[in-house]
């Protein structure tokens, strides 16, 4: 059985992050990857993706972005800086292996996989918490004669054009799609929106913003957003978005859902009626929808912008260390001994957020293990990084 110091599971933004902060601090650390290239649900995004934060506010500990690269970085632009990173930082990573579970052994954890099982002393799950597309099971779901996908599944608008598509979820991801059906030649748009979102403009300062907000009290930062709002996009009660009765903070506390983050255009498009707001949908049947306030729909397409699963319960699910919803318990510090989770507590520009949750994972395991090699203390994003 192969033995490490540290394992890190997962070779997206976090695993990467958190992967490169222990290297440097003189440990060996082996990132595990199911998938067969590094950053998998960035490359399976579809193609319009790009960030919500501007790429000076979305850097990994230490990396860089190409010079060049757009405020806002594509869905391209992400791939490129995660090779980048992993190849400048000389991770150990191990594609195309599969993770079963996580078992506590004495004082340290089997890691079993389907190429074997490993043991380290530490394991670091970074495997995110987009990491399984979720459909909810509609009545009549299976009797629904038309296209139903997930959104993981979309890529583009040109199989659409012509055709009567509804977008389900009021998130940044189903905004975006809509956006992109009603640009590129779908027939008619409609948005289903169960609740009413929060909604922020796409702009250089929204992240930065965002993320100082969060850390003042949260009726503070709910004002503010509030006013943001007000000032920036107006009332759209009158195309079926009024303003929720719940701030952006409060909700994102206790819902962990972010807001609708969007360009003016996909604004522009609901007030155009280009995407039309409908209520959410409460069963499917087979000549379409039936939306929460009884209106009765026929599309073709359906589109579930409905979110994603950790798909943590095969792997640790056993251990005690999870919610009811499958999220960790704990994302700052062990959930259990010698046991942490990264990348899984949703925040405003969530890359750097995450990058310094990495950094603080990454300094206490540090703190228990000696060094197997010369740590990197010439790099100062690690100083003053760590600093805080």
């Amino acid at each position: 059985m192969e033995q490490h110091t540290v394992i890190v599971v997962g070779a997206g933004p976090a695993g990467l992050a958190t992967a490169s902060r222990l290297q440097r601090a003189g440990l060996r650390p082996v990132v595990l990857e199911r998938a067969d290239a590094i950053g998998a649900s960035w490359r399976g995004r579809y193609d319009r993706l790009r960030l919500n934060s501007p790429r000076w506010y979305s850097t990994l500990p230490g990396g860089r972005w190409r010079p060049g690269t757009a405020v806002f970085p594509s869905r391209d632009d992400v791939v490129d800086h995660l090779e980048t990173y992993a190849a400048d930082e000389d991770l150990d990573i191990r594609l195309g292996i599969r993770v079963d579970s996580i078992d506590r052994d004495r004082d340290a954890w089997i890691v079993a996989t389907c190429a074997g099982d490993l043991r380290a002393r530490d394991v670091i799950v970074a495997t995110g918490h987009s990491s399984v597309p979720h459909v909810p099971s509609w009545p009549g779901r299976d009797r629904f004669a038309g296209l139903l996908l997930h959104a993981a599944d979309y890529r583009a608008p040109a199989p659409y054009r012509g055709r009567d598509v509804l977008v389900v979820g009021s998130g940044c991801t189903g905004a975006e799609i809509a956006h992109d059906l009603a640009e590129g030649g779908a027939a008619r748009v409609r948005l289903a929106v169960r609740t009413p979102p929060n909604i922020m403009l796409r702009a250089p300062i929204g992240a930065p913003l965002a993320a100082a907000l969060s850390r003042l009290p949260t009726p503070i930062s709910d004002a503010v957003a509030r006013f943001v709002r007000r000032r920036t996009i107006g009332d759209l009660s009158a195309y079926g978005l009024p303003v929720p009765a719940e701030g952006v903070f409060s909700r994102l506390h206790r819902l962990h859902v972010a807001p609708m983050i969007v360009d003016p255009e996909v604004l522009d498009a609901i007030r155009s009626g280009r995407i039309e707001i409908v209520a959410g949908v409460a069963a499917l049947n087979d000549t379409g929808a039936v939306l929460a306030d009884g209106e009765r729909i026929a599309p073709d397409t359906v589109i579930a912008a409905t979110g994603y699963r950790t798909g943590l319960e095969p792997l640790v699910g056993h251990l005690g260390v999870l919610d009811d919803h499958g999220s960790p318990r704990t994302t700052d510090g062990e959930a259990a001994p010698g046991l942490r989770f990264v990348g899984f507590a949703p925040r405003p520009a969530l890359l750097h957020a995450l990058g310094r949750e990495a950094q603080r994972a990454a300094r206490a395991v540090a703190r228990t293990r000696p060094a197997e090699r010369p740590a990197r203390l010439d790099d100062r994003a690690w100083r003053s990084d760590f600093a805080s």
